[in-house]
């Protein structure tokens, strides 16, 4: 049996860890506050291939007032140099790697509100990975990691054909996407699809329904790993209109089946 000097002994001990412990994590919370925040809404962008695309990036200081004095660093992953760094107001582009020249800026006019983000011009097939945008200002020390992918998707031209049924054409696609059309209460439909390929992989899409239609709404979905395309095509006598709405797989471990629920289309149909 443990006497009482033992008994004090250990009890100082675990309450040293204790309070070591709870020492530790206010100290943590005070730095992180301390040095604000940089953070990306968009973690996962999709850059659509010869198109500009914005990879987010904002910063806070804890006080939220933002001085001129604000150096911001972009990096990928993989690559030497940097693909943008700005300083004193203005771009250092002397260690910038090849592959962005031209092609990358940030906007100088609205840094001072915490908008760090980047647009990248003409998205490459080589731009895609991981990028680092990392900020250093007075109250603030941080970065934020955004991973893009790259690809091809359109908006599909829905026509009435002479059999009195419907044809989507989408003239590109990257990766290889699945077609689905639905009708109104989102019951699946007959159709045939075909692809055509074009440079660097990416295919041409052409879709016919093979049923008739009569006037109503009809769905079009065109889908890969990356996005989804969803058409709707309202047919009224002789006409067809259509609108479409793009979303984006929030994250790569997402949707590995291209195949899109039922349920999820009806609600997009009922959220429209």
């Amino acid at each position: 049996m443990a006497s009482i000097g033992q008994i004090i002994f250990w009890s100082m001990i675990v309450l040293i860890f204790v309070i070591a412990g709870i020492i530790i994590l206010l100290l943590a919370i005070a730095f992180s506050v301390s040095q604000g925040s940089v953070v990306t809404n968009t973690p996962f962008p999709v850059g659509n291939l010869g198109k500009d695309v914005m990879l987010g990036c904002k910063f806070q200081t804890k006080t939220g007032q933002i001085s001129s004095s604000v150096s911001i660093t972009w990096q990928k992953d993989g690559l030497t140099g940097v693909v943008y760094q700005f300083q004193n107001n203005a771009g250092h582009l002397q260690d910038q790697n090849p592959q962005f020249k031209n092609r990358v800026t940030l906007f100088p006019d609205v840094i001072t509100t915490g908008n760090a983000s980047l647009l990248l011009r003409t998205v490459r097939m080589e731009d895609e990975g991981v990028y680092r945008c990392s900020v250093t200002a007075s109250g603030v020390t941080g970065s934020a990691s955004i991973r893009l992918r790259v690809g091809a998707f359109s908006a599909p031209n829905i026509t009435r054909s002479e059999n009195n049924s419907l044809a989507a054409n989408a003239p590109r696609w990257l990766p290889k996407p699945d077609v689905t059309w639905l009708d109104l209460n989102g019951s699946q439909l007959n159709s045939s699809t075909q692809f055509s390929t074009l440079t660097m992989g990416i295919v041409q899409v052409t879709s016919n329904l093979q049923v008739q239609v009569t006037d109503g709404i009809y769905t079009c979905i065109i889908q890969n790993a990356l996005v989804t395309a969803l058409s709707t095509a309202t047919v009224t006598g002789n006409g067809v209109s259509t609108t479409t709405d793009f979303t984006f797989n929030s994250s790569p471990n997402i949707m590995k089946s291209h195949v899109i629920s039922t349920s999820f289309i009806l609600f997009c149909m009922l959220v429209r």
